[in-house]
């Protein structure tokens, strides 16, 4: 027996079962999956400069007769759509499975989405683990039902599942040899005169599955008393069983397609029968849809985030349990990017130049908050170099702000490449800031393709950003080092007023993976508390609640010299070091 986290299970059950290849993009809170899985002996794994390429990949090692496993979280599925929804046309060769990490509760995410909606529309079965245990066990034999029904196969898990450690029962790698693989164009080749038939193949596959449901051995019905039934699945079947020990639970461990006779058997049992699901109405509406009467609980279920087993007993009409209250007097820990962070004095300087900043997904979109505040707009990966363009088409020949687009350099490899490629061949303008701190900072530095490394450590081709982005036309093309405040503050004032496209590439290491290794910096007593240090946000500068003068703690100082670049009182300095003093 060990403790494994749902992500590590995920890994274990796609290596029992003889899986052959993992692909993915990282995303929290799917990334440590395939981290765990590429660990594993006799395997093959490797970032995807996106979840639309990961799966494609994966079809193709599928179709070569591969066991495959393909992860992502939830908005990566959106971009996963187009693949999957024809691949469930035309099936497999190799079994695939498909994890979707969903983040109810946003914990990580730009929004709160049920990727259930995805398996029901794509006619792609589900299979929901509760725990750590089911999800190694559902992983390890989704390959054979892909396999046997000919369909890709979804694990949809939640980051309560994905995160949290709980006992499993390990087992022995099955060796599966890949297939052999024949020329077949009709199964593969999904032009019209091919998708058809497929279509109809699909019809009878999805048959064979609403048969197969109601039967499998992953739906659970524990029976107790008969006045109040409950269907759940997932995680939320640990915080029901908490709330309401004495409920009968109809348990789903397949959530596409439900077993709708079973279902229907389930709700006679009861005397009312109630829904629990968090951040969505697909298991509601599912249930609705099958003729039978959901119960309405006395007080609604929150509409958003995670739910807690008080969250539940409260819409039961019971007594929420008694919890320790929250101590008074803690400090607010606001999130804010690390000291030394090499994006700070971008964002330094795009707040005081006024500038529209259209943001990316990643550690800089902590530059949207105070005190930096210099950033209008998030969207999804890639779309700070699509709304830039946007934002010049809608303000084309009139007075503006600087209009700047800001991306990191995995996520311009993910989708910004294209947006830029779009903005070039129309001729548009403005100015692209790529942060390129040489990793994937925000999921944990993993590799992508302008670092150049694996993510098993092979042998790799790290890609030349300026290079490509020249070679696609822009002629205004600079590489600036982000810790210098004014070299920062002079090329983004030339881009800006630059009325053809500008690219600037911002090169410094996360402090993460480099750590600064410079003596740390004090304030002196020509601290006038002019309070300037302190609009940079850096988690290491404070002020002395008497004297508003600057405080820079030591034990988070990494010397970076950040601050002292805007102290025009030269307080802030590196003091001489005695023997043995320098920080690292």
């Amino acid at each position: 027996m060990e403790l494994m986290s749902g992500n590590e299970a995920i890994a274990q059950g796609a290596w029992e079962a003889g899986a052959h290849i993992g692909v993915a993009y990282p995303g929290t809170p799917s990334t440590e999956t395939l981290e765990a899985f590429a660990k594993k002996d006799g395997v093959y794994a490797e970032w995807a400069v996106n979840e639309k390429v990961a799966v494609e990949v994966g079809i193709g090692a599928s179709a070569a007769g591969a066991r495959v496993l393909t992860t992502m979280k939830h908005v990566g599925v959106n971009v996963a759509a187009d693949p999957l929804f024809t691949a469930a046309y035309a099936g497999v060769g190799g079994g695939l499975v498909v994890l979707a990490a969903d983040d109810p509760g946003m914990y990580s995410s730009q929004n709160e989405q049920d990727s259930h909606w995805y398996a029901r529309a794509a006619h792609i079965p589900m299979l929901d683990p509760a725990d750590s245990a089911e999800a190694l066990r559902f992983t390890r034999e989704a390959f054979d039902l892909s396999e046997r029904f000919d369909v890709p196969v979804f694990i949809r898990s939640t980051v309560r599942v994905s995160h949290t450690k709980t006992p499993v029962e390990p087992g022995e790698r099955t060796d599966v040899p890949v297939k052999a693989y024949e020329s077949n164009p009709a199964k593969w080749v999904m032009m019209p005169a091919f998708a058809k038939p497929r279509r109809k193949v699909q019809l009878d596959r999805i048959d064979a599955l609403r048969a197969w449901v109601e039967e499998c051995p992953y739906n659970n019905v524990v029976h107790k008393e008969s006045a109040v039934g409950v269907v759940c699945a997932g995680a939320t079947y640990q915080h029901v069983t908490e709330a309401l020990p004495d409920a009968s639970v109809f348990k789903l461990g397949v959530t596409w397609p439900l077993p709708a006779r079973a279902l229907r058997d389930f709700a006679a049992s009861v005397d009312a029968l109630y829904v629990v699901e968090e951040a969505s109405e697909y298991l509601t509406d599912s249930v609705r849809a099958l003729g039978i009467t959901v119960a309405e609980f006395e007080n609604p279920l929150p509409r958003d985030g995670e739910l807690s087993p008080g969250l539940i007993r409260v819409a039961f009409g019971l007594d929420e349990p008694a919890h320790a209250s929250m101590p008074e007097g803690l400090p607010g820990r606001p999130p804010a990017l690390c000291a030394g962070c090499p994006h700070r004095l971008v964002f330094k300087e795009l707040s005081r130049m006024k500038a529209v900043v259209t943001g990316d997904i990643g550690c800089y979109t902590l530059g949207a908050l105070p005190p930096l505040s210099a950033m209008d707009t998030t969207i999804d990966m890639g779309a700070s170099v699509s709304m830039s363009h946007g934002f010049e088409l809608a303000w084309a020949g009139a007075d503006h702000r600087p209009v700047v687009g800001v991306i990191g350099d995995s996520t311009f490899a993910h989708s910004g490449l294209s947006a830029l490629i779009s903005t070039v061949y129309n001729q548009g303008g403005g100015t692209v800031c790529v942060l390129d701190n040489r990793t994937t900072a925000m999921t944990g530095r993993q590799g992508n393709p302008f670092n150049g490394e694996t993510l098993q450590g092979r042998p790799s081709r790290e890609m030349d950003l300026e290079g490509i982005v020249r070679a696609l036309g822009v002629e205004d093309v600079r590489t600036i080092d982000p810790n210098d405040a004014k070299a920062v503050r002079r090329t983004l004032k030339e881009a800006v007023a630059n009325e053809d496209l500008s690219v600037l590439v911002f090169r410094s290491p996360c402090v993460l993976i480099d750590r600064i290794k410079n003596p740390v910096y004090a304030v002196s007593d020509a601290c006038t508390a002019c309070g300037v240090c302190s609009t940079l946000g850096c988690p290491a500068i404070s002020k002395d609640p008497e004297t508003d003068h600057a405080i820079i703690d030591a034990g988070q100082c990494v010397g970076c010299g950040q601050c002292a670049q805007y102290c025009a009182w030269k307080a802030i300095a590196q003091p001489a070091l005695e023997k043995g003093g320098c920080h690292e």
